[in-house]
């Protein structure tokens, strides 16, 4: 007889969630959030939800090649039981490789549907070390002076004080956007995410040029290629400023040759650039040896980031956290779960993300 947490049924749909202002970075803009949610089905009744989040120009992933991924893998796992979830994960990294976000809605909705099967939060499966609220920062996207201190202002209004600035696009802009949100909004400290849009020589102008003006910048993410360790390594240095790799960290291979180089003094982990299961081996590896931990996202909804909360709140030993994203979007097709009131990410107590999806047309049902 087939134990009752064997996977018995999957189901994924395509959601689109309209942003409120276009994502833009300095490798792509995004209007829309063109996702998919994934709903898995265990013998016992059990159900968990997991999101798989594209950007193609940054991850190099669409929806239709996800969705196409996707299919194959639910397939692959029917039958088996979620207790088995390392031994399913890398069953799927074996399949899909190079798709870490289609692996990484039926991670979540895996591990989402084991943990309401045996009634325990997400956050407590995985230890929950560090249960409490916590901060996020917000982003503003490349946009016009006018309206880069515009949204600035709002959400200053609405309690946030750590900006994540896209940057890179053009460093004169970028010092200069800085610089008038500073002007108005003393107090605010800046992440200044440039998505592999800077040379080493725009970089150190634009990092010269927010200094002079005084602007308080604690982070920099990504300013140079992903394979430019020696970039990286050389502007931590030169500026003076904490660097963060982000697109050059996809797997513990690539955190071993940034500790290697010397490259980052951060990680930012993810979930959707590397998988669900690779993300936490990614955390635990890059934490053991001495690189602090920061944690973001693609553009999610509350599925994927709660689940990215869930690490924070179950591992603990994350310093900074980026996960902000349902606040950009025009709507919540989600119920339940972490809650925000302002900046601050509120626990939930509930088994799993404890949280429903909806917007469930066009299903494709694989069982």
């Amino acid at each position: 007889m087939a134990a009752q947490d064997t996977i018995t049924k999957v189901e994924i749909w395509p959601i689109d969630v309209p942003i409120t202002d276009p994502f833009v970075v300095a490798t792509g803009r995004l209007v829309t959030a063109q996702n998919l949610f994934v709903r898995i089905t265990l013998r016992g009744g059990a159900s968990g939800y997991g999101e798989i989040a594209p950007f193609p120009e940054v991850g190099g992933e669409d929806r239709a090649s996800c969705q196409q991924v996707a299919m194959q893998l639910a397939k692959a796992a029917l039958g088996r039981p979620a207790s088995q979830y390392r031994k399913i994960a890398r069953l799927f990294y074996d399949m899909a490789a190079s798709h870490p976000a289609s692996r990484c809605g039926l991670e979540t909705a895996l591990l989402d549907a084991l943990c309401r099967h045996n009634g325990v939060a997400l956050w407590g499966f995985w230890g929950g070390v560090d249960v409490r609220e916590r901060e996020t920062d917000i982003t503003i996207p490349i946009a016009d002076l006018e309206r880069t201190v515009s949204l600035a202002r709002d959400w200053y209004g609405r309690g946030f004080r750590l900006f994540k600035m896209k940057v890179g696009a053009d460093f004169h802009q970028d010092v200069r956007r800085l610089e008038a949100v500073h002007r108005v909004l003393p107090d605010v400290a800046f992440i200044a995410d440039a998505n592999q849009g800077f040379t080493r020589e725009d970089c150190l102008a634009f990092v010269n040029g927010v200094k002079r003006v005084g602007v308080r910048l604690v982070i920099l993410e990504q300013p140079v290629a992903r394979e430019d360790l020696d970039g990286l390594a050389a502007l931590r240095h030169l500026t003076g400023v904490p660097v963060a790799a982000d697109e050059s960290v996809r797997s513990i291979l690539d955190v071993r040759n940034v500790l290697e180089r010397q490259a980052a003094d951060y990680i930012n982990v993810k979930i959707m650039k590397s998988g669900l299961l690779n993300a936490m081996d990614i955390a635990a590896y890059a934490r053991a040896y001495g690189l602090r931990l920061m944690i973001g996202g693609m553009v999610e909804t509350r599925i994927a980031m709660g689940c990215s909360f869930g690490l924070v709140l179950g591992l603990g030993g994350f310093d900074v956290l980026d996960l902000d994203t349902p606040l950009l979007l025009a709507a919540d097709p989600v119920t339940g779960g972490y809650r925000y009131e302002g900046p601050r990410l509120l626990p939930w107590t509930g088994p799993g993300l404890d949280l429903e999806a909806h917007g469930a047309d066009a299903v494709t049902t694989i069982e």
